[in-house]
């Protein structure tokens, strides 16, 4: 496969593949003119990081988890800390999302939305641009 072919059934755009490629996480073949030549198993491969990227995982959990996956002697409690750790990461996010929501549905519940100058959302921005 090409890498606009091997792009579209990945669902990757191929400028994403040619980063994965340049940083090693995928290593297609290359035919007698220089082009990439990508097999199953480099689809497999990009679409397994596909999906680890859509859930958040970063480029070195990338690289764990497929380092990982190909070792038949690994131990799923490895994999599992991985996962546990991305999924603490994403719980403090949501955390501190939902302080930042919190704090704005305050700021804009008790501006008025009128002709007066005066804003306490303008006011609490300001406080925190002294420091």
């Amino acid at each position: 496969m090409n890498i606009g072919e091997v792009a579209k059934r990945a669902g990757l755009p191929a400028k994403t593949i040619r980063y994965y490629e340049e940083i090693g996480l995928i290593r297609p073949l290359r035919d007698a003119n220089g082009y990439r030549a990508f097999r199953d198993s480099d689809l497999h491969r990009l679409a397994f990081l596909a999906r680890a990227r859509a859930l958040g995982f970063s480029i070195e959990d990338c690289r764990t988890l497929m380092a990982l996956y190909a070792d038949p002697s690994r131990a799923s409690a490895d994999v599992k800390r991985v996962a546990q750790e991305h999924l603490t990461q994403i719980d403090d996010k949501i955390a501190q999302l939902q302080g930042m929501r919190d704090t704005l549905g305050e700021l804009v519940q008790s501006c008025a939305g009128d002709n007066r100058p005066d804003c306490p959302i303008l006011a609490d921005l300001a406080e925190g641009s002294d420091t």
